[in-house]
Parts: C-alpha cells; structure tokens; sequence
C-alpha cells in the first residue's frame, strides 16, 4: 500500500498577488501607468481646442471639422483591436511603451503641418497610438492590483483621463490663443509621450498572468517575489534559501485565441452587453465633448470664454471619479455604471435645453461628473469579464467597437444640429447613455471576485 502523503500545494502565484496589500509597488504602477493616460487624454482633449482655432484660421467648414474631430477615432478603433491582440500576444508592457512612442512622434509632428490633408494623416496615426494604449494599461493595472480594491485601482488610473484633459484645457486656455502658432506649440508638447514611453519600458513590470500564459513561469515568480517583498511577505521558500515549489499549473504557450472566441457560448452574452455599453458611452461622450468648445463658440461666446467654460466643466469630472471609485467596491461595478449612464443621460438632456451661463455651466459640470465617472466604472468592470489568455483582446476588441461611435458622433453633430438644433443634438446623446444604461445591466459583477484564468461556464 502507498503510504505517502501527498503534499497540498501552496497559493498560486496570482492568488499570492490578489493578495497582497496595497504597496509602494502598485502605487508605482498606478502612477506609471497613469501618467501615460493622462498624455493620452490631453492629446484628445487638445483636437476639441484646436478645432475650433483652426475654424477660424482655416476657415474650415463643419464638414471639415468634422472630419478633423473623427479621424483620430478611425485610427483608435483599429488600434484599439490591434493593441489588444499585440498586448495577448508580446505582452501588456511592450504594447504600452510601443503606443506611447508611435503617438507622441505623430502628435509633435503635427505641430509642423501646413494643411488640413497632413493632419487628418497624422491624427490618424495618433489615434493608432491612442486605441491601442488604454484597453491595455487598464488590463495591466487590473492584473496586478489585490481583488479587493481592484476596480478601486482601474477608476483611479481611469481618473488620470480627467488630468490630461484639464491640461489640455489649461494649455488651449493659455497657449492656443497667444497667436497664430498657438496651435502649433500645443500640438509640440504631444513629443512628451514618445520620451515616456522609454520609462515605461524600463520602470514598469510585465503582467504575472500575461508571462504565465505564455509559459515565462521563472519571469512570473520574479516578479511576484518583488511585489511580496514591497509588502514584508518574502516567499517561504525564499526567505529559507530553499527553492521555489511550483504550485502554478504550467500553461501552454501556444497563441491566444482570436476575436472569435469572444462570440462563444461562454462569452458571448458578455461580449454583446459589453459593446454595446462601449458603443453608447463613446458616441455620447465624443459627440459632446469634441465639439463642446465649437458649440460654445458658435452660440456667441468668444474663442477664450468657450476654452474657459471648457475647463471648468473638465473640473467636475474629478469628484466623478472619486465617488464612482468609492461606489464600484461598495454597490459593484454593474450598479455604480447603470446609475452615472442614467445620471449621464439627465445631463446632456438638461444641458441640450440651457440657455444662460449658469445653467450652461451647472448642466456641463453635471454632464462631466456623471459621464466620467461611469467611464471610471466601464474600466473597471472590462477586463474582468474576460479570462487571462483573452483579457487584453477583449478589452481592447470592446474599445474598438466603441471607437467606431466616436468617429460617427463628431460626423453627426452637423447634421443633427442642421435637423433640430443643439437641444435635439444632446437629446440624441442622451438616448445613447440610456441604451449603454440598458446594456450594462446585462454584464456580470465580478466585484470581489479573483480574476478568471479559464472561461467561465458556457452561458454564464
């Protein structure tokens, strides 16, 4: 008879890594990873602006401008599927600190355009850059952060967006109008991102999940060792000097599957609410938000008051994040994003019908507030929904999805505006947060909950 006593293996390496306490290490990578965000949002933020300079320098026509605002959205919508495959595939980090570097060079290069034909080519390279980047740093802040704060963690990098945005604000407040070349300088400070993205090389850790599906067991444990060590929880085997016992199932390192296996039985359901949720909140918050400054300027505003208004609404977006950061942990993330897309949809309705400074400026402040605070909760609930060997090409497929409304909203505004005026515009958008409202009820709250290494179960 066999006597010997099997050995119960230890914690996975990703279950060690749940949990963790929040350490310097993560606040490392939460703030690393931020900052590449908030390059990102001012880069976007920064074409709402010169859209309307260049309204009055190019003489641009709404057609015109319409296409300036959406083709960085044709660009983002094919980057954002490509990213996530890459990212599936050579890893979250080398995909990260590669978009930085292709959109930082494409953005300081438009500071040198001389015509609207250039710079539709480069915004279409930017918005490569730009797609690919977000779906895959918010998987990778998502894998490392400990699952009781982990939707905490992604509405908190999501927040980063509101940052870059008030600097671009700041910059088409301050520097877009100092002269004909205002422009041209704002677009020259979009070099930053190519120079970061040699920090973000260096500085940031590959995802354990990501280097564990493709085999890189030995890289894995190297890097939860440094995050346990962050904490005071050295490995027992390490602090022992002995050797690592492997309690991690070794994985195939065969290629992830393709966007087809997002259309499963298992994922399916997900999959569908998910886009459509995406579809929904980009239409309405690109629609809006790009040709915010436009609008303003277009109801009798001057250029710098409309930047000013601009810039207090983009205020209102930070205590969005922060109440919906509170939320996504205490009413889950299925609840905290139906409520501020419902919140959303009040807004822009109310916003649509303003007709003084006031109301234009509490309506657009509220706006702000609800819309990127149920942005934050769409973050933090997309990479879960979705298994370690499809995460980043789901998160990234959903992105993509989305994108296509945001190159449609900027295009549409024109023509709604010429049907209805602005009140039927934002109704229009407000109809668009109901619908993700709607689809978002559909998704599964995973809050609490480790993140899934195999699919879930078919239909689930």
């Amino acid at each position: 008879m066999d006597t010997t006593r099997a050995v119960a293996p230890g914690p996975s390496r990703t279950e060690r890594l749940d949990d963790l306490p929040f350490t310097r290490k993560h606040g490392r990578l939460l703030v690393g990873s931020g900052i590449g965000w908030a390059l990102d949002a001012m880069d976007v933020g920064l074409i709402s602006f010169i859209m309307a300079a260049l309204a009055q320098q190019w003489l641009l026509t709404d057609t015109e401008l319409s296409w300036l605002g959406s083709i960085g959205f044709v660009g983002m919508a094919v980057g954002a599927s490509l990213g996530g495959l890459l990212a599936d595939r050579i890893g979250r980090r080398s995909v990260f600190a590669l978009t930085l570097l292709v959109y930082g060079l494409a953005t300081g290069a438009s500071a040198l355009v001389g015509g609207l034909a250039a710079l539709l080519v480069l915004r279409f390279i930017v918005g490569l850059g730009l797609g690919a980047e977000l779906p895959v740093a918010s998987t990778l802040v998502s894998e490392f952060s400990p699952t009781r704060i982990r939707g905490r963690m992604v509405v908190v990098l999501e927040s980063f967006w509101a940052v870059g945005w008030l600097l671009a604000a700041l910059v088409a407040t301050f520097i877009v109008p100092l002269s004909d070349d205002g422009w041209r300088w704002a677009f020259a400070l979009g070099i930053v991102p190519a120079v970061y993205a040699l920090v973000i090389r260096r500085g940031l850790p590959e995802s354990v999940r990501f280097l564990e599906a493709r085999g890189r067991t030995a890289e894995a444990e190297s890097v939860v060792r440094e995050f346990e060590a962050a904490a005071g929880r050295p490995h027992p085997e390490a602090a022992a000097g002995g050797g690592q016992a492997d309690p991690t199932p070794a994985t195939t390192a065969g290629s992830p599957p393709g966007i087809a296996s997002l259309f499963g039985r298992a994922l399916r359901r997900r999959t569908i609410a998910l886009w459509v949720t995406w579809f929904g909140v980009n239409f309405a918050y690109y629609g809006a938000f790009i040709w915010l400054p436009t609008l303003l300027y277009a109801q009798g505003f001057s250029l710098v008051r409309s930047f000013e208004f601009t810039l207090y609404i983009t205020l209102a977006q930070l205590p969005g994040y922060a109440l919906a950061a509170v939320l996504v942990e205490v009413w889950g993330r299925r609840a905290t994003l139906a409520t501020f897309l419902l919140g959303s949809a009040v807004a822009a309705v109310l916003f649509g019908r303003a007709d003084t400074e006031t109301t234009i400026l509490i309506a657009g402040c509220a706006m702000s507030m609800a819309n990127l605070g149920a942005w934050g909760a769409l973050y933090a609930v997309t990479p879960e929904v979705y298994p370690t060997r499809v995460r980043a090409t789901g998160a990234g497929s959903a992105a993509a999805f989305g994108r296509i409304a945001s190159i449609l909203a900027p295009l549409s505004v024109p023509l709604i505006r010429d049907a209805g005026g602005t009140p039927l515009v934002f109704v229009v958008f407000g109809a668009a947060f109901l619908m993700a409202a709607g689809a978002a009820l559909l998704l599964p709250d995973l809050a609490g909950q480790d993140l899934a290494e195999e699919l879930p179960p078919e239909g689930d």
